[in-house]
């Protein structure tokens, strides 16, 4: 799903992770990855972020506010890239054992690039944001309400605080980004667009993933036309963002997309055609495929029909 390769080797995004490790002194330390969900919309999504802490519930309070800074160092990145893919965006900062309750994140800029009256068009927090492309037109504003203030709130799986001891091992925590989500129209034709962000947290050990088939069955493909790599899986989430993703050659003859750092949760899985192909399966389109903690689940299609428009 789309790009943004502006990092650092360190710097791993797509919708992240926050990993938690034990060390001697009695602090953890914490790597914390973004990634994206499905969304198909923009063309790019680029933000700073300047700031990235803990917030501490009462337990967790060690030094009256209970804020652990974890990133203090601006990072400017698209946040299309982490698409089916993660992001170290903090490398083992030290945290006090003790209870947190949020991730807030500071974003002091961006723009968005989106498919707009047959072109592109950008929406640019200020004309002059340092982290445009040399020479960009920017076409309208983009708003972040809070968001470089008291920054954006990333609540924990099911809102549960999470508890850090020095002896944890490693703990791991997905931040899914939302993109397609976050990034709306501004009502009453105003031509501006506002940042509102859908952030989601959960333990990393406990995301999923779905696997998706194509086999051609019976079916025998016209010579010249696409094989079933000219296919498409796509999958959409339960707030409608949707993901596409090519298929590659398995065994046995099937072709398989594997959708990867997803949050536990129910998604529908459908199929995309080349141009001009008409095709039927063996079950109903869009499947149903469900991921608990850690789990995988599996969506095979099988055509049972296929022809040229």
């Amino acid at each position: 799903m789309n790009s943004l390769r502006h990092l650092t080797s360190t710097l791993l995004l797509a919708t992240g992770l926050l990993c938690l490790a034990a060390c001697g002194d009695n602090n953890a330390r914490v790597t914390l990855k973004l990634t994206d969900a499905p969304g198909d919309t923009f063309e790019k999504a680029v933000v700073t972020i300047s700031k990235v802490y803990l917030k501490g519930s009462v337990e967790g309070d060690k030094d009256g506010k209970g804020d652990v800074v974890l990133l203090s160092e601006p990072v400017t990145t698209d946040l299309l890239t982490l698409a089916n893919d993660t992001a170290d965006l903090v490398k083992d900062a030290e945290v006090p054992p003790g209870k947190y309750k949020e991730l807030r994140f500071v974003i002091t800029g961006g723009y968005v690039q989106v498919k707009q009256d047959g072109g592109s068009r950008i929406f640019a927090t200020s004309r002059d944001y340092a982290g445009l492309p040399e020479g960009a037109q920017v076409d309208g504003d983009l708003q972040m309400p809070s968001a470089a203030s008291s920054g954006l709130k990333v609540k924990f799986d099911k809102d549960a605080d999470v508890t850090i001891t020095s002896d944890d091992g490693q703990k791991v925590i997905l931040v899914d980004f939302d993109v397609a989500q976050s990034f709306g129209k501004e009502a009453g034709g105003s031509g501006k667009w506002v940042m509102r962000p859908v952030i989601k947290g959960a333990d990393l050990e406990f995301s999923g993933n779905v696997e998706v088939t194509l086999a051609p069955g019976d079916v025998s493909l016209p010579a010249g036309l696409p094989a079933l790599a000219g296919f498409s899986a796509v999958l959409i989430n339960a707030e409608g963002s949707r993901e596409t993703m090519s298929f590659v050659a398995g065994v046995d003859g099937r072709y398989v997309a594997d959708f990867k750092y997803l949050l536990p949760g129910t998604y529908q899985v459908d199929l995309a055609a080349p141009a001009g192909v008409s095709f039927t399966t063996d079950i109903a389109r869009p499947a149903t495929a469900t991921i608990g903690s850690g789990t995988e689940a599996g969506v095979d299609f099988v055509l049972t029909s296929f022809s040229v428009e």
